[in-house]
C-alpha cells in the first residue's frame, strides 16, 4: 500500500485559489478494477483507494505516513505563473494590433 502526497490542482470552474493550499495523502490502487457483469460499471474491491486525507502542511502529511509505516511519494506543486495584465493596456496608443470586439 503506497501513498502519494501532493497538492491538488485548482478546479477549472473556480477562478480563485480556495481549497488548493492543503496537502493530500491518497493511497494507490492495489487491486485491478473489474467490470460489473450486470450494470457494466467499473468497480474496485479496494476500499483504501477511497480514503483521502488532507493536511495543512507537507511536513504533517509526511509525518503521518512515517508514523504509520506507509511508504509514500511526494509530488511537489508546480508554481503558478501569472502574467501581469492591465485593463488600460487595451487602450494604449502604442498597441501593435487593432482593438476589436
Amino acid at each position: 500500500m503506497r501513498a502519494l502526497i501532493f497538492v491538488p490542482p485548482k478546479n477549472t470552474m473556480q477562478s480563485g485559489q480556495a481549497k488548493s493550499k492543503h496537502w493530500v495523502l491518497r493511497f494507490d490502487q492495489r487491486i485491478a478494477k473489474h467490470l460489473d457483469p450486470l450494470m457494466r460499471w467499473t468497480s474496485n474491491d479496494d476500499t483504501l483507494t477511497q480514503v483521502i486525507l488532507t493536511f495543512d502542511t507537507r511536513e504533517e502529511a509526511i509525518a503521518y505516513a512515517e508514523r504509520n509505516g506507509i511508504p509514500y511519494d511526494v509530488e511537489e506543486p508546480t508554481p503558478r505563473l501569472r502574467a501581469p495584465k492591465s485593463y488600460a493596456d487595451n487602450f494604449k496608443y502604442t498597441r501593435w494590433t487593432n482593438w476589436t470586439h
